[in-house]
């Protein structure tokens, strides 16, 4: 029950950047509790082999500890990735185990028990070798058209639909199936988990972390329901009931129906930008230029997106604002639902610079802020300020929701090159008469203003 409430009260103050780190902390207390409580309560299968349980603990605490020390702010989505796979995984090894003693005839389980371990197998696998195929494509080890079949989503349904006949039989069959068959239903749970996130790419990847995010919460429910073990259960609710809800929020700020994202998915690594609209303009802006119409403007928002948090220059926009703040300007950040690669990330990105949370604005008050703003600043975004979705048609992303930040009076956009967002489309913004180019590395390019402002 200690275990329980911890859970819920964590998670309610995981809702704001201000207590987050609270709940999180919260949130470990109680599940450290129920560990302990289920070590000290006699189980009716045996003798508690706690120094393996003791041993897991060790190496899976150390090992986690490591990587949330050496992680950087662009491999969050990565270890997200990591950590949904791994909670699939445990609930695979689960089933596994609870299916061999089923088998072999060292104990009895009811058919509720049976449709219980082969949805873990399912649910679990999926999430498993899903998540590490999302985190192949975060790192860009495998790029996002490279294994794409012909009439891939047909061979998704065939396999899925093989899959569900497989488990069904295996139901039937009771204690007259066998573990090999078990396996085989395991070792397809597992291909469809890579196949089902191959065809998926670019913008849409935010999606597929956070579905993949439920899918592991539902294999921990799952486990739970295998060992009726009630605190198993109710974190496995928690965490894929916020993740799907978090997946449909995404998919209605990008305007797309979650069937959409899973099988008709656009964009892939960026590249060079293709746009061929005839003698349009780049004009460019000095960083002395720059820092004059910043100190002297009364409002300016700031947009981060996945290149600020790619060089690290979250610490250096928080001094340009504290210089800026000083002279009076009203200064915001606009944050868009799906900027970055992971819900969330521009969030964690600023609050990790201690940006003051009342300062960060969503997609509806970022654009009532924007159309009044003397000067809009793009650190790195490019998919959630583009024109295109809303008056390109042809457009992939047209009439998925954006920042409009060329409503505002200027617009200063922060890029290395003219290269082509995530989801590898072109945006007009950079031709756009208000807008003017920045160019260089985003930290580098920011250390450099703050010294032009603080000479102002």
């Amino acid at each position: 029950m200690i275990g329980s409430v911890a859970f819920v009260w964590g998670l309610k103050l995981l809702s704001s950047p201000e207590t987050a780190r609270k709940g999180n902390l919260i949130a470990s207390v109680g599940m450290a509790a129920a560990i302990i409580g289920i070590l000290i309560v006699p189980m009716d299968i045996g003798v508690n082999n706690y120094a393996w349980v003791a041993g897991g603990l060790v190496l899976g605490g150390g090992i986690g500890l490591l990587l949330a020390f050496k992680v950087k702010m662009t491999g969050m989505p990565q270890m997200v990735s990591i950590l949904n796979g791994l909670g699939g995984a445990a609930a695979v090894i689960i089933a596994v185990v609870e299916l061999r003693h089923y088998y072999d005839g060292t104990r009895a389980m009811t058919s509720g028990q049976i449709a219980i371990s082969l949805s873990a197998l399912l649910i679990g696998g999926i999430a498993f070798t899903g998540s590490f195929m999302a985190w192949f494509k975060l790192e860009e080890w495998i790029k996002d058209n490279a294994l794409i079949l012909p009439k891939h989503n047909v061979f998704n349904l065939v396999l899925l639909a093989l899959i569900v006949s497989l488990g069904v039989w295996l139901f039937i069959q009771g204690p007259e199936g066998s573990m090999m068959w078990a396996m085989v239903f395991m070792g397809l749970s597992l291909l469809y988990g890579f196949s089902f996130v191959i065809p998926i790419g670019g913008a849409d990847m935010p999606v597929v972390i956070s579905l993949l995010n439920s899918f592991s919460g539902l294999s921990a429910a799952s486990a739970g329901l295998i060992y009726s073990n009630n605190f198993m259960l109710v974190g496995g609710i928690l965490v894929g009931a916020s993740g799907t809800i978090l997946t449909l929020l995404m998919c209605k700020a990008m305007n797309r129906s979650l069937l959409n994202v899973l099988i008709g998915g656009f964009g892939g690594s960026s590249g060079p930008a293709k746009i061929q609209k005839g003698d349009l303009v780049i004009r460019e802006v000095s960083l002395n230029d720059a820092a004059i119409q910043l100190l002297y403007s009364q409002s300016v928002v700031f947009v981060p997106g996945y290149g600020l948090a790619v060089a690290q220059a979250q610490k250096v926009v928080k001094e340009v604002d504290e210089i800026l703040e000083k002279n009076g300007v009203d200064v915001k950040y606009a944050i868009h639902p799906v900027a970055g690669r992971m819900p969330g990330h521009m969030n964690v990105l600023l609050a990790e610079a201690d940006v003051p949370y009342p300062k960060l604005l969503d997609l509806e008050e970022a654009n009532e802020f924007i159309a009044n703003a003397d000067v809009a600043v793009i650190i790195g975004a490019n998919d959630v300020v583009n024109p295109a979705a809303e008056d390109d048609p042809s457009s992939p992303i047209y009439g998925m929701p954006v920042l409009q930040v060329w409503k505002a009076k200027h617009v200063i956009v922060l890029k290395r090159s003219m290269r082509a967002g995530y989801a590898g489309i072109d945006n007009m913004l950079f031709f756009h008469p208000r807008n003017k180019m920045l160019f260089g590395d985003a930290k580098d390019t920011l250390s450099k203003l703050v010294g032009e402002l603080k000479g102002l």
